[in-house]
């Protein structure tokens, strides 16, 4: 007996050796807020099992996690912004219960992540603003005299918040390099008179892939820019890039927005917007499949432009315009295109792309493309397209011309509103000799 005795404490000893073993510790939480969501992110010393539900008269999230004890402090986590008016939490058995007292709606959801080069395991808790589950479209105002609308570039800097995306040597992350770019660039186009631009993200906060695009078809957008920073293992990897969807990228598309019409909210047609729930399969498929022809054709003609322009400064990874299936290119009605400006991995390219001088380099190389693209082919009823109508030259600077047969220099001054002298000037000639196919760019009048 009193060897039994022995052997069952031993054997207690280790079950409780074993369960303290498995508790694990929340050691960190974050906050980030943006304007439609505010997510909080738990950083725990290991996996662990959860729940998530909510209750209601007054609204609460309420977070159970098992086997678990609190080590970081939920104070001053800078939730006065967010439909968050308190958080508390409390022992239960041997884990915890955190209870998130509500301002506002919220359509709450969890998920667990994996460790990274960056962070542990985490738990993840997203509160989405309620009001935004509703599609609005965004009503694009006009610019002034000729009662038309502005051309409207959505600019999306890639990752955010909880996501860092690729980081370089020292630190730099991918993540504060392309939303310094983006911000550069929204600032050219805001001065460019007929354009607007909007950005899916202003500070360091995550959105969704699909939120990205969603965010760009609530807008109106007529052009979805994406900008990020590539990296590779190998940190000799270089090179700078322009990427359209691909065809397979494409067909994929089609196939999930032909699949889901019928409970989508979702529109083509860019601004006319053409619902595709009452139309039968035939003819969805094909007004499908002409929304998507048109835009990657037009993604296809900036891009190219863009990779002419930084082609001119930074070395890039191929010679052409790269195509793949990213989700945030598959918009079937708006003309989309991803830039990634460098690869963050390599440390020459990672210190030119912290500089503020490289940054307005790229952003100015973007800018360019977009505005040369639309200037030859301005969407019906923008102010763009009135201004090249009445023969007006581009306000807010120049534009590229392709000489075709029968020009002289002199005629394009003349079509243009500038001198003979200025368009020399501009292209560097010491004559008028031009040449059919020759781009010359032509100064603001």
């Amino acid at each position: 007996m009193r060897k039994f005795g022995q052997l069952l404490t031993l054997v207690l000893c280790c079950l409780l050796a074993t369960s303290l073993q498995a508790a694990q510790e929340i050691r960190n939480v974050r906050a980030w807020l943006a304007p439609d969501n505010t997510r909080l992110v738990f950083d725990l010393s290991g996996p662990v099992e959860h729940k998530l539900f909510t209750l209601s008269d007054p609204g609460r999230v309420v977070i159970d996690i098992d086997k678990v004890s609190l080590k970081a402090s939920l104070d001053k986590l800078g939730l006065e912004k967010s439909p968050v008016s308190a958080i508390r939490h409390s022992t239960r058995g041997d884990g915890l219960r955190i209870v998130l007292d509500l301002k506002d709606k919220v359509r709450p959801k969890s998920f667990d992540l994996k460790p990274n080069d960056q962070y542990g395991h985490r738990l993840v808790v997203d509160l989405e603003m309620r009001e935004q589950a509703v599609v609005t479209k965004t009503v694009v105002p006009v610019p002034g005299e000729s009662g038309k609308r502005d051309i409207v570039v959505m600019i999306d800097a890639g990752h955010g918040g909880e996501d860092p995306g690729a980081i370089g040597p020292g630190g730099v992350r991918e993540k504060d390099v392309v939303l310094a770019i983006a911000k550069k660039l929204k600032a050219r186009i805001d001065a460019h008179q007929g354009y607007r631009a909007v950005m899916t993200r202003t500070g360091d906060y995550y959105i969704s892939l699909r939120g990205r695009t969603g965010k760009a078809r609530n807008s109106n957008a007529d052009l979805f820019v994406s900008v990020h920073a590539d990296a590779f293992k190998n940190p000799r990897a270089r090179g700078a890039s322009v990427w359209v969807l691909s065809g397979r990228g494409a067909s994929s598309e089609m196939g999930r927005w032909l699949a889901q019409r019928e409970n989508s909210a979702d529109l083509i047609g860019g601004v006319g917007s053409l619902s595709l729930d009452d139309k039968d399969d035939v003819l969805a498929s094909v007004l499908l499949d002409m929304s998507m022809n048109a835009s990657r054709k037009d993604s296809h003609q900036v891009a190219s432009r863009i990779h002419g322009n930084m082609e001119r400064f930074a070395r890039m990874h191929k010679k052409h315009v790269e195509q793949a299936g990213f989700v945030v290119l598959k918009s079937p009605d708006i003309p989309s295109i991803l830039v990634e400006t460098g690869f963050i991995s390599n440390p020459q390219e990672a210190r030119k792309l912290r500089t503020a001088s490289y940054q307005n380099k790229m952003a100015e190389a973007i800018y360019r493309g977009i505005v040369d693209h639309f200037w030859e082919k301005p969407p019906a009823a923008t102010y763009v397209a009135w201004q090249k109508q009445s023969g007006k030259a581009p306000a807010g600077g120049e534009r590229l011309y392709k000489v075709v047969s029968g020009d002289t220099l002199s005629v394009i001054a003349q079509r243009n509103g500038v001198s003979l002298q200025q368009l020399r000037t501009a292209n560097k000639l010491r004559g008028d000799r031009i040449r059919v196919g020759q781009v010359l760019r032509i100064p603001a009048g």
